[in-house]
């Protein structure tokens, strides 16, 4: 090498050096911009082939009824997948969540295909389930094997997890701002990491926009009056919000005790679904009706555009809880939107409010008291019904969040902060170290 080589490979360093010295975050964010990239790209795909796939099964499913029939024989084979070859997957959500609080060993891959067969079988055959978690675990399996290419640190790992939960949300449902916040608050009551808002927020926005390039399109709802932000308006908000709170309590502790019960009653864990499954299809055959399965999209629509029956809301409530507690596999959101939707809009015979607004509230204030994530909801509130409703839709979601307490769909949340005094001490002592 010459003598000038040698003065010019020196200066190209020093320039380099004196660069990233003057822009310190230049490095980070160029790291954590790839593994967006990557990332968002990865699950983007993922969560429009698992929604092709279940929008596919879904109409073959309405076309088909006799399936139903055949939902204990599908449970049987879900439960076997998992006992014999998934059982450290089988956490699913739970999982992911306590993988950012304690990083272990790599979640093995294979939770991504695992989760994909059993939440399209669960809906092929007339389960009560949703879809976020199959997105979020999917992007969580695929996400994490990106740490040994990256030589991710424990504290990284933490970060990839959350834009990983971030990349799921927002893609499945369309709403990359709220999968970002979702991802940041989801894992810690009353307390976000912000050293990860940047990987979130790409990571979310990136892979909302790699499923819009694969053509899946999302549904879209509609509130057709909102009232003037006035006294009475807001006070009927606010009773609302406590309706939804008392809600998002119940449903998360039915659905915990529910699965005591199977996991109690019936020893062998393949054998669970099968009841659940029995009783599953025994009660939409005897009711003659499919309207209480599945997701329940066209009803949730439904909800927006007339007052509906106040049973629509607790029936599907029932059908989840059996459902998921069985062992099924998909998500509880989306059952969430339906029950919170529909039990706003039976809400307004009696409160003066437009049913489509009630709905509106219902749809995300149940869902934030039920995950204690009001931040998230409030804007997948604005991202899906406009800003016009943002005030009431806040109302609703931190009235829901206070009124539910410290209950969870998600066993392995914890409190960084509690709601109230009484809760507070001991648990700030016990994430301290995560902190």
């Amino acid at each position: 090498m010459s003598k000038k080589q040698r003065q010019f490979n020196r200066k190209a360093v020093f320039h380099f050096r004196f660069f990233f010295r003057k822009y310190p975050a230049l490095p980070y964010i160029l790291k954590w911009l790839s593994i967006s990239i990557i990332l968002g790209a990865l699950a983007g795909t993922a969560s429009a082939g698992f929604l092709q796939s279940l929008e596919w099964a879904t109409d073959f499913r309405e076309t088909h009824l006799w399936l139903i029939a055949f939902l204990p024989v599908a449970g049987f084979l879900i439960g076997l997948l998992y006992y014999y070859f998934g059982k450290d997957v089988e956490a699913g959500n739970n999982l992911l969540i306590e993988n950012i609080h304690d990083p272990k060993k790599i979640i093995p891959f294979r939770m991504a295909p695992f989760v994909y067969l059993g939440t399209i079988v669960t809906h092929f055959f007339g389960g009560s389930a949703g879809r976020e978690g199959t997105a979020l675990q999917m992007a969580g399996a695929i996400a994490d094997q990106l740490t040994g290419p990256f030589q991710l640190d424990k504290n990284e790992r933490r970060i990839l997890l959350i834009a990983a939960v971030a990349a799921g949300f927002g893609s499945v449902f369309g709403t990359p701002l709220a999968g970002a916040v979702f991802g940041l608050e989801v894992f810690l009551i009353g307390r976000i990491r912000y050293n990860a808002i940047f990987p979130a927020f790409a990571s979310a926005v990136l892979a909302d926009l790699t499923t819009n390039l694969w053509n899946v399109k999302h549904t879209h709802y509609a509130i057709d009056f909102i009232p003037k932000l006035q006294f009475l308006p807001v006070l009927y908000s606010i009773l609302a919000g406590i309706v939804f709170g008392i809600c998002a309590a119940g449903f998360s502790r039915l659905i915990h005790w529910a699965g005591s019960v199977f996991k109690s009653r019936i020893q062998y864990p393949p054998f669970r679904p099968v009841v659940g499954g029995i009783l599953i299809a025994l009660a939409v055959f005897a009711m003659g009706t499919t309207r209480y399965i599945g997701l329940g999209v066209p009803v949730i629509v439904e909800s927006f555009e007339k007052q509906l029956p106040f049973y629509d809301f607790a029936l599907k409530m029932i059908f989840t809880i059996v459902t998921l507690s069985a062992g099924f596999k998909g998500g509880e959101v989306t059952p969430l939107f339906f029950i919170g939707a529909t039990l706003g809009s039976a809400l307004s015979l009696f409160i003066p409010l437009p049913f489509g607004l009630l709905a509106g509230m219902g749809f995300v204030a149940v869902f934030a008291g039920a995950t204690n994530t009001p931040l998230a909801c409030m804007l997948m509130g604005i991202e899906l019904f406009g800003a016009e409703s943002g005030v009431y839709i806040a109302i609703a979601c931190v009235v829901s969040y206070l009124l539910s307490g410290h209950n969870s769909i998600y066993t392995q949340q914890k409190i960084g902060e509690a709601k109230n005094r009484r809760y507070s001490s001991q648990e700030d002592k016990s994430v301290s170290e995560f902190l």
